[in-house]
């Protein structure tokens, strides 16, 4: 099981070895599984990028927080009479439909502005029975307040966040504010912790167990991220290897502030074609 970003590819550019890695650990016999906290693609939408980087990845191997949020909105039997509004992206309501959900929101009210008159009341749907928030880049005054409405004012009205990573990498110029800080101002409204069903939370260890039938025991979790994939692999039960490929130096793994340690590090995934990691 790994992570694309930092581990398969870095931008648009793949990291050495991967298709080789990729093809020797199936040839193994090993089951792959491509996890991340993006929720701005679906995984058809994943699939066409694996395919324009000439990697053969099938959707059903790739699991992106936007179908992590549809698929526990299904694990709970969210009922179909209710809507979702989401603060987020195109991924996201893509899974939500495959699914067979209702929404409103994502890209569409990234346009609209309140205007602020005398005795103005902002309306909203009473049938929404969830928010989901993910990373937004048209992010604004009026989903904060619109999702806070439903999360306050609809009884039993879910509160779902995809992840809340506190930064993100848009360009490789620099980090970028992450989907925690949309999910942090809902947060601050609302005066509620979401759920969240992305990294770390064990919600997609669980689904992927329970999906392939195996062990948490016998999956190893690759990424690039401590804080995310590794706490990710160790909340799930999971055997642990951080790539130095992406996020994270040696020296952030050394340094004396950080606590949590992978069972295994190594500097690219590609690693796993050396001779002495031919038992693997």
């Amino acid at each position: 099981m790994g992570y694309f970003a930092g581990v398969i590819w870095k931008g648009d550019k793949l990291i050495d070895g991967v298709p080789e890695t990729l093809d020797m650990l199936r040839s193994k016999g090993k089951r792959l599984v491509f996890v991340t906290n993006n929720s701005t693609k679906s995984r058809k939408q994943y699939g066409k990028k694996f395919e324009t980087l000439g990697l053969n990845v099938g959707e059903e191997e790739i699991f992106a927080s936007s179908f992590a949020a549809a698929a526990y909105l299904k694990s709970i039997d969210f009922p179909k009479d209710k809507k979702v509004y989401v603060i987020g992206e195109d991924g996201i309501l893509k899974e939500l439909e495959l699914a067979g959900f209702q929404y409103l929101g994502g890209p569409e009210d990234g346009g609209k502005k309140i205007e602020l008159k005398p005795g103005f009341l902002m309306e909203h749907d009473e049938e929404v029975g969830a928010v989901v928030v993910g990373f937004d880049r048209y992010f604004n005054y009026y989903k904060v307040q619109y999702g806070t409405l439903c999360i306050r004012e609809n009884p039993g009205c879910l509160f779902i966040a995809t992840n809340r990573d506190a930064v993100t990498h848009l360009t490789d110029a620099q980090e970028w504010a992450g989907g925690g800080s949309m999910v942090g101002a809902i947060c601050g409204s609302t005066q509620r912790e979401p759920l969240v069903v992305g990294k770390p939370s064990t919600f997609m260890m669980d689904y992927l167990a329970d999906k392939f039938g195996i062990l948490k025991s016998q999956i190893c979790m690759v990424g690039d991220r401590l804080d995310t994939d590794i706490l990710f692999g160790q909340n799930g039960g999971c055997k642990t290897l951080l790539v130095l490929s992406g996020v994270t130096t040696l020296s952030m793994l050394q340094s004396p502030s950080n606590s949590i340690q992978p069972d295994f590090y190594t500097n690219k995934i590609s690693d796993f074609l050396a001779p002495k990691a031919a038992t693997v």
